[in-house]
């Protein structure tokens, strides 16, 4: 017989971001469903499952309740930084993991997070190599005005600067939020090469609606090309013909015209992943991720996760959206993650600090 291990989840099922907690909650049940049938695997998952239901508030309590309250130990979930961060000094109380399927900003390292998604060496930077001498050098910096959109607007402001070009604006906007008059008015004006939307959410898919308006209006058939690190199929209806043009990059696209995405299938593989460094080792599942990964490279066992940082080695995928469906236009082979970026070329910017969150 299988032996049960407990794993909590916590997505949320509503709120502003849930066609992105939706496409991961799909994919972690669904890697459940394969592990549990898998007869080459000794263990099966039984899901202990919370809503946040989008609340911020809500994650932190939500993770101590599975954690205390179960015998779950590793949690599948969050979508924003934000809750990311809530959730950890949780982790760190009561001897927990977070599994984190979904792209981030970087200049993080917790021992109590496997980051098994992109951040920014394999996705924003190679983007934005492809996209400097293919679209123009006049960028437009939209995001929502928390640290996912901050940092990825000064990573960004560092490359196209370092690369001769030129950074016309640089916005933010709350959470949720559509008031989107001055940036439209702004874009109208500047008409950038090409934008860097980081908004998350219902305020994407306002701002797609607005700027194809605005487009439509000009006549505009060239530039202001929107680029996206964490727009994937999973937001296709949310934001329905809008995004049509709209350039992403991850490890991931489907190859059938799915509407999962990466968030759907970085979520199944991590499933996959903690089952498989869990498989023939009764009781590993106590062990701390970092005891966790370096027994399994000591047992010659084949995994993704960075021993040192927690972070998964990722391809990058750049690919446009044609007709409700991803195109690959560029792809690069496996990269080992860099979440402090250490092998830029260009100097880091003055009065930062780096920190580990522990």
């Amino acid at each position: 017989m299988k032996r049960i291990i407990n794993i909590g989840l916590l997505l949320s099922r509503g709120g502003m971001y849930a066609a992105l907690a939706g496409a991961s909650r799909n994919g972690v049940l669904t890697g459940v469903a394969e592990v549990n049938a898998d007869p080459d695997l000794d263990l099966s998952f039984h899901v202990v499952e919370r809503d946040p239901d989008g609340r911020l508030d809500r994650y932190a309590p939500l993770c101590r309740e599975i954690l205390r309250g179960s015998q779950a130990r590793h949690i599948f979930g969050c979508i924003t930084s934000a809750s990311r961060k809530e959730v950890i000094p949780e982790l760190e109380r009561f001897d927990g993991v977070l599994w984190y399927p979904v792209p981030y900003e970087g200049f993080e390292a917790s021992e109590r997070v496997a980051y098994m998604h992109s951040c920014p060496n394999q996705h924003l930077l190679p983007l934005l190599d492809w996209a400097l001498p293919a679209l123009g050098s006049r960028a437009y910096l939209i995001g929502s005005n928390y640290i996912w959109g901050w940092e990825m607007a000064q990573i960004a402001r560092e490359k196209i600067t370092a690369a001769g070009g030129q950074v016309l604006a640089d916005r933010y906007l709350p959470l949720g939020d559509t008031e989107l008059d001055h940036i439209i008015n702004d874009i109208r004006t500047l008409r950038p090469s090409f934008i860097l939307n980081s908004l998350v959410g219902d305020s994407a898919y306002a701002f797609l609606e607005r700027l194809a308006q605005l487009k439509q209006e000009l006549g505009a058939t060239e530039g202001m090309t929107v680029l996206s690190c964490n727009f994937t199929e999973c937001e296709i209806d949310a934001a329905g013909d809008a995004a049509d043009g709209l350039i992403s990059a991850g490890p991931w696209f489907e190859p059938d015209g799915g509407l999962g995405g990466s968030f759907q299938e970085m979520a199944r593989q991590s499933v996959h992943e903690l089952a498989w460094l869990l498989n023939g080792r009764p009781g590993a599942e106590e062990l701390s991720l970092a005891e966790l990964l370096h027994s399994a490279v000591r047992g010659r066992r084949k995994t993704r996760l960075d021993p040192v940082h927690l972070h998964a080695s990722q391809p990058t995928i750049i690919a446009q959206l044609k007709d409700r469906r991803f195109h690959q236009i560029k792809t690069l082979p496996e990269m080992r993650a860099d979440p402090y970026l250490t092998q830029r070329s260009q100097p880091a910017r003055p009065g930062s600090r780096l920190q580990v969150v522990s």
